[in-house]
């Protein structure tokens, strides 16, 4: 794929709401990981609530369940920012969750006539025709979370880590990073309003889950897996499945959608 444009803050500016409360936003051309460097500046006291790192590549990205992310340089979205929940820990599941309702609009924005392709996978993988275009982590530090998001926009077929991936570029949808981080900033700001204010966003995540009301395998290790349907989402976020006569919750594990 040709190189994308870098990520510009005056194209930011000119895209984001007002009042989203994300600020200051700053732009690296390189780092090991803007989630490590946000929980660091916190430990030292130089980052607070509000606070976005974006960097034109990572050299250390780390996905879920410590998995190494690499993408290459200039090639996706990679950005981190810090949240003061405000609510108790115990809720804090649903932070990794807003986040992805977040990207999944987002991208839905960037082409409106295209939403019905782009789905959220359990708790927080945006999907476009069923392939995953973006990773989410969360972090903690304090009474401070640090949320990492990478989004695959420039990729072509041979830079993509598993052949479940895809990118903005090769789905046809608009790969412009600074527009894109702008839609999501603005985006995870109502959402997380919206839930520090009521607790529960359960609705508004059910309406663009593509896992609810589905055959699913939870992989819960090597080892160990559920098979059931997908029936609703815990107080915290967790995943509800129907399976052999009962309902389990789950906070964690990988999803595989079944037909």
């Amino acid at each position: 794929m040709p190189q994308l444009p870098a990520v510009s803050l005056e194209r930011i500016a000119a895209w984001l709401e007002p009042d989203t409360g994300f600020a200051p936003i700053t732009v690296v051309a390189e780092t090991g990981s803007t989630s490590v460097d946000l929980l660091a500046a916190l430990a030292k006291g130089e980052a607070t609530a509000g606070a976005v790192l974006i960097a034109e590549h990572q050299s250390a990205g780390r996905g879920r369940f410590t998995r190494e992310w690499v993408v290459t340089p200039g090639s996706s979205l990679t950005m981190s920012l810090v949240l003061e929940p405000g609510r108790p820990q115990a809720q804090w599941g649903w932070l990794s969750l807003l986040s992805g309702m977040a990207v999944a609009e987002a991208v839905r924005s960037l082409d409106p006539a295209q939403i019905a392709r782009v789905e959220l996978k359990w708790p927080n993988d945006v999907l476009v025709d069923g392939r995953k275009v973006c990773g989410i982590i969360a972090d903690g530090s304090g009474k401070y979370a640090v949320i990492g998001i990478g989004v695959n926009v420039g990729q072509d077929e041979s830079e993509l880590p598993v052949p479940t991936a895809t990118s903005l570029a090769l789905t046809g949808l608009p790969a412009d990073k600074s527009l894109l981080a702008a839609r999501i900033l603005g985006a995870l700001s109502r959402y997380f309003k919206r839930w520090q204010q009521t607790g529960d966003v359960r609705a508004e995540y059910m309406a663009l889950s593509a896992t609810l009301g589905r055959k699913v395998r939870v992989i819960l290790s090597d080892t160990e897996t559920v098979e059931g349907e997908a029936v609703g989402l815990d107080t915290d976020g967790s995943l509800l499945v129907a399976h052999d006569g009962t309902v389990s919750s789950f906070s964690a594990g990988d999803v595989v959608h079944l037909r």
